[in-house]
């Protein structure tokens, strides 16, 4: 695998090969990665794999017309044919006026920020495997797990390199390291299954195995029986692991893309309030060993954390340089790339600042409510705001929880869900997205 150096002289040669062939701009990335998992079931090795990739992407203009081409052959020769094809393709393009790479003024110049996003590890797989068994094991201990669908433990490292010919360069490594463990309960005739997992940038940072498999089977247990919920409107409250798909819908509506093409429930809402005074949202691309932590954007702007939402209110869009330009606006730094295909808009580290209760004073006042763990399906209307999604969880009576239940519908729009939104003081950083345990009142609860 190459190092971050020998990554970013491979994207710097493409570009200048673009160039050479006769663009009139280029940019280039590269990527490669090599991840080792193991699976384990029922205490037996399952599955062990090994696999190493490499690709190279280039992009390239020609005047206002543009084409992107990407490739896994990174010899000298392989490299030409790639710049070759690619202006060859741009010259015969349709011309697009808001096409061009991000405005050198603003790209990334000077020392970027140690965000220490790789440990430099490659645990040996008898290290895995005795992580995966011991998370698998403690899930099983659990008393009424009756089966299992496996215990895994896996480790990547990845290299990311960004050239352009405009005068960036930028490269950097990264690991990531994630055991979980997913079991089976059964109980009077029926089944329930459940999971959990952990995923961290450093080895060291990782949780201890029989916590997570211990967690999964405890979650499991906990689905067995079933309570019977009257449809209706009612308080919803969201576990931690099923809050942050509210903000991935945010997310989506505040892209540059998305209010470039008018398709935004929130088009007209910036500088409005729309949460309670009390919710604050951040994006923050240099949190130190971050999931999503980057110090440049996938096209070589600087990255700085982004109030979303300040004390309740819209700030702004998140935007790459072609919907800045759609828009007649600067680009925020939130462009993402691939390997194939123009940048797109794109989140970091995301988290909703906690609140002042606990999850048990938010639910101490609900007489009859969902608690959700869990949701199913995406039905999300971007353009309305409108909001029906399956879900299961536990019945919420008289300020605690009771019953498990599935199969169940909440429905609502997200106006009015942000609008009564109201988060517990339980924030805790392990995911991309991150949200303290959230109280919705006024939704609509269907069971089937």
């Amino acid at each position: 695998m190459q190092t971050p150096d020998q990554a970013r002289d491979l994207a710097q040669d493409l570009v200048a090969r673009a160039i050479a062939a006769g663009a009139t701009a280029a940019d280039a990335v590269f990527a490669c990665d090599a991840s080792t998992d193991v699976q384990i079931r029922l205490g037996a090795l399952e599955d062990v794999q090994r696999s190493e990739s490499a690709a190279i992407g280039l992009r390239v203009f020609h005047g206002k017309r543009s084409a992107s081409v990407s490739g896994a052959d990174v010899t000298a020769s392989g490299l030409a044919t790639l710049a070759e094809r690619a202006v060859a393709m741009a010259r015969l393009a349709p011309e697009d006026a808001y096409a061009g790479l991000a405005p050198e003024e603003l790209l990334a110049r000077g020392p970027l920020p140690e965000l220490e996003l790789d440990d430099c590890g490659d645990p040996d797989p008898a290290l895995l495997r005795t992580l995966a068994e011991a998370c698998e094991d403690a899930a099983r201990a659990v008393p009424g797990v009756t089966n299992s669908e496996g215990g895994s433990a896996g480790a990547v490292r990845s290299v990311m390199a960004l050239a352009t010919s405009h005068g960036f360069t930028g490269s950097y490594g990264g690991s990531r390291y994630g055991i979980g463990a997913s079991v089976l309960a059964g109980g009077d005739g029926k089944m329930e299954r459940d999971s959990a997992s952990h995923s961290v940038r450093f080895l060291a940072d990782l949780e201890s195995p029989d916590d997570i498999g211990r967690r999964a089977g405890e979650r499991a247990v906990a689905r067995l029986g079933s309570g019977r919920l009257d449809s209706g409107p009612m308080p919803v409250i969201y576990d931690r692991r099923a809050g942050g798909s509210l903000i991935g819908s945010l997310l989506g509506a505040i892209s540059g893309g998305a209010i470039a093409r008018k398709t935004s429930f929130l088009l007209d809402k910036r500088g409005t309030q729309i949460f309670d005074s009390m919710v604050s949202i951040i994006d923050d691309p240099h949190r130190v060993r971050g999931m999503r932590s980057r110090s440049f954007d996938g096209e070589g702007l600087a990255t700085a954390p982004f109030r979303v939402i300040d004390q309740g209110m819209l700030t702004g869009w998140m935007m790459d340089s072609a919907s800045g330009r759609q828009l007649g606006e600067a680009p925020t730094g939130h462009a993402a790339r691939g390997i194939s295909g123009a940048p797109s808009t794109g989140s970091s580290n995301v988290h909703m600042e906690a609140g002042r209760d606990s999850p048990a004073a938010l639910m101490a006042g609900i007489t009859t409510g969902l608690y959700v763990t869990e949701l199913i399906g995406m039905g999300v209307n971007g353009v309305t705001g409108d909001y029906s999604r399956g879900a299961s969880g536990f019945i919420i009576r008289d300020g605690q929880l009771a019953e498990p239940v599935s199969e169940i519908t909440i429905a609502g729009n997200l106006i009015d869900m942000f609008a009564a939104l109201i988060p517990a003081d339980d924030l805790e950083f392990r995911y991309a997205v991150n949200v303290p345990t959230l109280r919705i009142d006024g939704m609509v609860v269907a069971s089937s």
